[in-house]
């Protein structure tokens, strides 16, 4: 396994939280990339050629999962690595987190809409299609965050039986002082 959760996240986001730390709020990729994130896999793309070239090594994955609005928000090599993920880096399943798909509920939690997930979905599907490979994609979704409301509730339900997805955990989150 090559990473922890965020796997392709290898690097400082911005120039500036080199030099101040991260900013307040920390929301570099919600509700939109910000201007100044410099998304980029290339370092990660290398690794992974790297580790899968070495003598004795059959397979090489990211099993601890990837951030996929990350993935999404490198214009520059984004594609390529989703590409290579998914034809060599994939054991059957890849770990997402998407947290929620209400808009409402992703907004209070600083993740980026739905629509990004779901574009992702639909180019990771492709590759594999392309690729010949029946891999699919474990999300880790929430419930009872603050702000979501039963709407969004029945709307995460829906969305689950719509993509035919059966997920066999899901936080229910709990404030605990």
């Amino acid at each position: 396994d090559v990473g922890g959760p965020t796997a392709d996240f290898r690097a400082p986001a911005c120039k500036a939280q080199l030099k101040r730390g991260a900013c307040p709020g920390k929301r570099c990729l919600s509700p939109e990339p910000c201007a100044q994130l410099e998304a980029d896999h290339a370092d990660c793309l290398e690794l992974l050629r790297k580790l899968r070239a070495l003598p004795g090594v059959k397979k090489v994955f990211v099993r601890s999962g990837v951030r996929f609005d990350y993935v999404m928000a490198d214009a520059a090599h984004g594609a390529e690595f989703l590409d290579e993920l998914a034809a060599h880096h994939v054991s059957g399943q890849l770990k997402v987190a998407p947290e929620h798909i209400s808009d409402n509920v992703l907004r209070c939690m600083g993740k980026p809409s739905q629509a990004v997930f779901d574009a992702f979905c639909d180019q990771y599907h492709a590759l594999n299609r392309r690729a010949g490979k029946q891999q699919y994609l474990v999300p880790y979704l929430m419930s009872s965050h603050p702000g979501s409301r039963l709407e969004d509730a029945v709307a995460l339900a829906c969305y689950l039986k719509r993509n035919r997805l059966h997920p066999e955990q899901v936080q229910d989150f709990y404030p605990t002082p």
